[in-house]
């Protein structure tokens, strides 16, 4: 297991600054993701992650991403040249680097940490009805 420097664990939880918030919301609003779901036609974990990452994309990236979703079982060729394993799987392949989640895609902060992704901006007073 790699040592980690105690100055790398208390640079990781400490809180950002008002100037690197700023930065990375003005980065947040130019950075444009292209994401590939592959899923397995109608199954239920497939129909949840089709469900689940619409409202995360119209919620945190509107106007901000390419969504392509991929039926494993009308494009089998798909899973080989991308190397799926299991289905459903969210592939982010922009901006690098590329990452992958697997499942049904509940918790919409969790999948946009995991796939290092940054939500727009939230207005003071706008709230969201999903």
């Amino acid at each position: 297991m790699p040592h980690r420097k105690p100055s790398e664990d208390a640079r990781a939880s400490r809180p950002l600054t008002q100037r690197q918030y700023e930065r990375r919301v003005a980065r947040a609003s130019k950075e444009h993701y292209e994401l590939r779901l592959y899923v397995a036609g109608t199954s239920p974990l497939s129909t949840q992650a089709i469900e689940n990452l619409n409202i995360l994309c119209h919620t945190y990236l509107e106007g901000r991403y390419h969504l392509e979703v991929i039926d494993i079982h009308q494009q089998p060729q798909a899973v080989d040249s991308a190397q799926i394993v299991a289905a459903p799987t969210l592939v982010k392949t922009m901006p690098p680097p590329a990452r992958r989640f697997v499942g049904n895609l509940a918790g919409s902060a969790n999948v946009m940490r995991r796939l290092n992704m940054i939500a727009n901006p939230v207005k003071p007073g706008a709230g969201c009805v999903v």
